[in-house]
């Protein structure tokens, strides 16, 4: 290397360290030697809010693990229990989300998203008289105000007078083959 190459070398590099050492440095915070938001004593974001946020972007198990987090630091409030009973419809874990609304419900018996909650999870789980009762006393709570709530009511009223068509447990079918992607569904008696 030339003694000209070795001098502007040295130039930069001390250009580049003298930027690093002034107040404003290279990085955008002014004090110091962490990455933004991991300067110790910083405050941290709440954990429902992180997983509300979690739960927009259909990221359900990190938004469980989120709500536990809060339920750890703000304690078992109806608010996380509602929250991870959400979070367990979500992944279809549906005896763990209705015991949580369940609890939630028991925690503040006004609680409107508890109960549309735990009247969704009735629905999944075929019990759509309980689940009818559900969306009345969320509908009665809200005062009306919410459409969602209004046609979760509607569906399982009409669920009610007129279960789906559900074959007996008795029953198999067979599908047999008839040609190139044609299929026949047979049933065996």
């Amino acid at each position: 290397m030339t003694f000209r190459l070795r001098g502007a070398v040295s130039a930069i590099l001390l250009v580049l360290a003298l930027a690093a050492c002034s107040t404003g440095g290279l990085s955008g915070e002014k004090d110091g030697a962490f990455a933004p938001g991991t300067r110790p004593g910083a405050e941290a974001v709440d954990g429902l809010t992180v997983g509300h946020r979690l739960m927009a972007a259909g990221e359900y198990e990190l938004a469980l693990r989120a709500y536990y987090r809060a339920a750890g630091t703000q304690g078992a409030t109806v608010d996380v229990l509602s929250a991870i009973g959400s979070a367990d419809l979500k992944l279809g874990r549906l005896n763990q989300a209705e015991q949580m609304l369940r609890r939630a419900v028991e925690s503040d018996e006004t609680f409107v998203p508890a109960w549309n909650n735990l009247g969704v999870v009735l629905m999944d789980r075929g019990k759509y008289a309980e689940a009818s009762r559900v969306f009345h006393t969320a509908y009665a709570l809200d005062s009306g105000q919410s459409d969602a709530i209004r046609q979760n009511l509607r569906l399982a009223l009409a669920k009610m007078e007129k279960p789906s068509y559900a074959p007996s447990q008795d029953e198999q079918f067979k599908l047999v083959r008839r040609g190139v992607g044609d299929y026949l569904l047979l049933t065996k008696n």
